[in-house]
């Protein structure tokens, strides 16, 4: 069957998940209006997933997705962290703080989370997806036997081969262009950074699952052009940011209307991991803190967090997480079904010309 068919879209449309910005009332809005919802859950435990799960249920009838983090089990080095804690201690300085005294692991991996294994059998949520690589080939088999739907973000073809041989049903591909965090399995591999277009053809060609094209799109016309690539739809995140349903607070909706959104920078400063972002202070530290290694995600995120916090309590909003693809400048704040039907019509318009 048809991927949009067997979900019941009306637009080729996935809203991206995007963990802390994405909520279940965006998800169920997106969902009731045609696209597909999403949430994120790879920063909460099994409680917090199966309550945002519950949250979305109770608002929309339609299909969602539920999004989890796969990333490696993160190391504790203390001589790293050590160094990382004291490259940033001037920073925290500024705002009259001091940076932790030790870092923490402040959210476990799916792969490391039996829990929400069996949240997911006993909820059975119509779709599940994995970011940063893939769960185990019978925690995969149980999930599907449940009849549960799996994507995986991929940014390669090798790890579109891993997906495919583990028995992920579709694949997204992730292009450089894409904000927040790159999907990429080992954050420390080379990365060919294959942009959207180039990545989902290849998929297509070499793939017979179906693909869904993320990275930089944000209007129907991009949608239009993922289609045409042979993508069964596109996943879109940064063109929901601005919408009143998302969790972004003022200022990273004030960031995403700003120069910045012209200069997206790929960082690994705020988490540990690879991530796009739009340029702020944090992401010009690049060049004060380029002798220090960040510890292991997400553990480097706990430091970026208390820096922020300790920023904001200054009346600083700079050290923000304020993730964005390279399309920000596209954005549009309207509501959340708002911006579905006028993707919907942009959509039918690009491909009726």
């Amino acid at each position: 069957m048809d991927f949009l068919d067997r979900f019941g879209l009306t637009v080729p449309l996935v809203q991206a998940p995007m963990a802390g910005v994405s909520t279940p009332e965006l998800a169920s809005q997106v969902s009731e209006a045609g696209a597909l919802g999403s949430i994120g859950v790879g920063a909460t435990d099994a409680d917090g997933a199966a309550a945002m799960i519950a949250a979305v249920r109770a608002r929309t009838g339609g299909s969602f997705n539920v999004n989890f983090f796969v990333h490696a089990t993160p190391r504790t080095d203390a001589q790293r962290e050590t160094a990382w804690l004291a490259a940033l201690a001037p920073v925290f300085a500024e705002f009259g703080a001091e940076p932790p005294a030790q870092l923490r692991t402040i959210y476990n991996s799916f792969a490391d989370d039996p829990a929400m294994v069996r949240m997911l059998l006993a909820l059975r949520p119509p779709i599940v997806s994995f970011h940063f690589g893939l769960p185990d080939a019978a925690v995969i088999a149980a999930l599907r036997q449940a009849g549960m739907f799996l994507l995986a973000t991929v940014t390669s073809l090798a790890e579109a081969k891993r997906a495919r041989d583990c028995g992920i049903d579709a694949l997204v591909a992730q292009g450089i262009e894409a904000g927040g965090h790159r999907g990429i399995f080992d954050p420390d591999s080379r990365d060919d950074a294959l942009g959207t277009m180039a990545l989902t053809r290849l998929l297509v060609r070499d793939f017979e699952l179906p693909i869904i094209a993320a990275g930089g799109i944000m209007d129907g016309a991009g949608i239009a052009a993922a289609r045409a690539l042979g993508a069964v739809a596109a996943q879109l995140g940064t063109a929901f940011i601005a919408c009143p349903e998302s969790a972004a607070d003022d200022a990273y909706r004030a960031a995403l209307i700003s120069s910045a959104a012209h200069h997206s920078r790929m960082t690994r400063l705020i988490s540990g991991r690879p991530a796009r972002a739009l340029a702020n202070r944090f992401t010009a530290l690049e060049t004060q803190l380029s002798g220090v290694t960040p510890p292991d995600y997400p553990r480097a995120y706990d430091a970026g967090k208390a820096l922020n916090a300790a920023a904001k309590a200054s009346g600083e909003a700079g050290f923000g997480v304020q993730w964005a693809g390279q399309g920000a400048p596209l954005s549009r704040a309207m509501p959340a079904a708002k911006l579905v039907a006028q993707l919907r019509d942009e959509f039918m318009a690009a491909i009726n010309r």
